[in-house]
């Protein structure tokens, strides 16, 4: 793979029937469309039961969520170019729960594709803490999701 591609690697270990092809295509633009290139991004769909073990494991909150995100750079940390042997940076892990996702819209592909761009944001420094971050992170989400953005508050 050329140095100025990113890598999605997808685990799909939930039921649920997913465009997984889709959903890697997004995720790589998305990171494009944010100058990040040669970056390895993690992602796993996962049933409801191992997305609350993490959302308790990791936030302390009981049960589940519709997606959470592991970043393995500073949060905030501008993403680092390509290492000069051309090795792909693992810059994290988003892991979403379509099980828990398509009780919050009834279209589970377009909920998917909101939840995965927004994990990768949130693995790129973005947050929503601040009503001016969230417009931002928002107006980025629908454009690159191709969906409007959440007009209830994701929790990732």
């Amino acid at each position: 793979m050329p140095s100025d591609q990113s890598d999605v690697a997808i685990s799909n270990r939930q039921d649920l029937p997913v465009d997984l092809q889709d959903l890697s295509d997004l995720a790589r633009n998305t990171l494009r469309s944010e100058g990040v290139s040669g970056a390895e991004l993690s992602v796993s769909l996962v049933p409801e039961r191992e997305m609350a073990d993490l959302h308790e494991r990791y936030l302390g909150e009981p049960g589940p969520t519709d997606v959470l995100s592991f970043p393995l750079e500073g949060a905030g940390d501008e993403p680092r170019p390509t290492s000069d042997t051309g090795d792909l940076r693992l810059i994290g892990d988003v892991v979403i729960c379509p099980e828990y996702a398509a009780a919050n819209n009834a279209d589970l592909e377009a909920e998917l594709r909101l939840l995965l761009v927004h994990g990768i944001l949130h693995l790129l420094g973005y947050d929503h803490e601040e009503e001016s971050e969230r417009a931002e992170m928002w107006a980025r989400q629908e454009r690159y999701s191709g969906g409007p953005g959440p007009e209830r508050e994701v929790a990732g």
